[in-house]
Parts: structure tokens; C-alpha cells; sequence
């Protein structure tokens, strides 16, 4: 089991910038991919980026693609997703998730919340 921590939520205004980390630990980082999810109010819960554990192949949803990076740090143990051009649907709880691909994950974060005001 792989525990996650996600951290970098908060209150922005559209257009801004916003960079979520996740701290994972319990087993060995680089041996699986990571990835982020999000959960409006009132919506389901949806993909929106995962990373392979080489780092070199990235994937994203539509809505996020050109304004979303993710990113990985395996020698600390860390994913980002750096979000630019924030717009006020991008408010959500995200969650980091590891261990998987598609939409079967393993692990997941406690989530944090990102408020994005218009």
C-alpha cells in the first residue's frame, strides 16, 4: 500500500496559478505511475492527468491539456500537477492517486480543495 499526501490547495482567481504536490511513501516510488483526479460539487469524480513511472509519458484530460502539467520527482518521492490559466470550473477536490492506470488506482490521497473564484 502506498500512502499519499497532497498538499498546495487553496483559493485563487481565475487566471492565476496554482502547484499541488503529492508526497507518497511505503513503497518504492519510481516502480509505479501516479496520477490526479478531481471531484466538483454535485459532479462525479474525473481523471485529469497520470504520469508513467519513468516520467516521460504524460497523459490529460480535454479540459485540462495545455494548461495542466504533471510532473514527478522520484528521487523525492513526489508528483506535481502545476495548474495554469485557472479557470472557475477547475474547482474541485483533487486527488492524488498511485498504483495504476485508467481508472483503476490503488492508492489514493485524503484530497485537497482548489477554489477558484470568477
Amino acid at each position: 500500500q502506498v500512502q499519499l499526501v497532497e498538499s498546495g490547495g487553496g483559493l485563487v482567481q481565475a487566471g492565476s496559478s496554482l502547484r499541488l504536490s503529492c508526497a507518497a511513501s511505503g513503497r518504492t516510488f519510481r516502480s509505479y505511475a501516479m496520477g490526479w483526479f478531481r471531484q466538483a460539487p454535485g459532479k462525479e469524480r474525473e481523471f485529469v492527468a497520470a504520469i508513467r513511472w519513468g516520467g516521460t509519458n504524460t497523459y490529460y484530460a480535454d479540459s485540462v491539456k495545455g494548461r495542466f502539467t504533471i510532473s514527478r520527482d522520484n528521487a523525492k518521492d513526489t508528483v506535481y500537477l502545476q495548474m495554469n490559466s485557472l479557470k472557475y470550473e477547475d474547482t474541485a477536490v483533487y486527488y492524488c492517486v498511485a498504483d495504476g492506470w485508467s481508472n483503476t488506482w490503488n492508492s489514493w490521497g485524503q484530497g485537497t480543495q482548489v477554489t477558484v473564484s470568477s
